[in-house]
C-alpha cells in the first residue's frame, strides 16, 4: 500500500499546510528520506531536481523545530544576533529563493517562525533586516560567510544543516566555503546532503561532514 503524508506523524501545523497545498502522497524520495530524517539520522541522498527533494528535507527539519519546547520569543530574537536552527545552503540565488518560498508555504500554520533567504547580488542592509530573528536561513555560501564575518549571524545553534545540490556547489568551486561554514556549526547537528550525482568528490565531502 502506498504511503500518505499522514503516515509520517508530522506536527499538526505541517499536516495542515500539506492539506492546504493539496499534497497527500509523498514522492519516492520523500517516502524514503523523511522517516530516516525524522529519526535524526544524517543522510546522503541522490535525487534529481523536480523529485520533491525540498519537502523531503524541509518537512523533517521543520517538524523538529515545531516540537522544540524552547522557542525564544520573537521580540527577544529580533534584538539578538541571528542564530538559526535550520540552515540550508544552495548553489544559486534562484534555488535559494525557491527553497525559501517552499519553506514559507510549509510554516504558514507554525506560530512565530521566521524564514530568511540570503544571497549575493542583493543589498546587505535589506538582507540584514530580513535575517533578524530567523530560525530558518536559506543561503548561498559566499554571502553567508560574509554575514558570519560581519557578525550578523552565528551558526552555533544550528540543529540541521542541509546541503542542496551538492554536486553543483562543488562544480562551482564552493568546497572551501562549505568546509568553512561546517567549522562554525555544532558537532551535534543533523546533516542532510542532496546531490543529483555521486562522484568521488561528493563522497569525499560527505565523509567530511556526515557523522551518523
Amino acid at each position: 500500500m502506498s504511503k500518505t503524508f499522514a503516515d509520517f506523524s508530522l506536527d499538526e501545523s505541517l499536516t495542515q499546510a500539506l492539506d492546504a497545498l493539496g499534497f497527500t502522497t509523498p514522492t519516492p524520495v520523500q517516502e524514503q528520506a523523511i522517516p530516516a530524517a525524522l529519526e535524526g539520522k544524517d543522510l546522503l541522498v541522490s535525487s534529481q531536481t523536480g523529485s520533491g527533494k525540498t519537502a523531503a528535507f524541509l518537512l523533517p527539519t521543520l517538524n523538529a523545530l515545531a516540537n522544540q519546547d524552547t522557542l525564544v520569543p520573537f521580540k527577544d530574537r529580533m534584538k539578538a544576533v541571528t542564530q538559526p536552527n535550520i540552515l540550508v545552503i544552495s548553489p544559486t540565488r534562484e534555488l535559494a529563493q525557491q527553497v525559501c518560498q517552499d519553506a514559507i508555504a510549509l510554516v504558514r500554520h507554525m506560530k512565530g517562525v521566521r524564514i530568511a533567504a540570503i544571497m549575493g547580488g542583493m543589498p546587505f542592509g535589506k538582507q540584514i533586516q530580513q535575517l533578524k530573528g530567523a530560525q530558518v536561513v536559506v543561503a548561498t555560501p559566499g554571502r553567508l560567510l560574509d554575514l558570519v564575518n560581519r557578525r550578523q549571524i552565528k551558526l552555533d545553534k544550528v540543529d540541521a544543516l542541509i546541503v542542496d545540490e551538492a554536486d553543483r556547489m562543488l562544480d562551482m568551486g564552493f568546497y572551501d566555503d562549505i568546509m568553512q561554514i561546517v567549522k562554525q556549526l555544532p558537532d551535534s547537528r543533523q546533516t542532510i546532503m542532496f546531490s543529483a550525482t555521486m562522484p568521488d568528490k561528493i563522497q569525499k565531502l560527505a565523509a567530511n561532514i556526515l557523522h551518523d
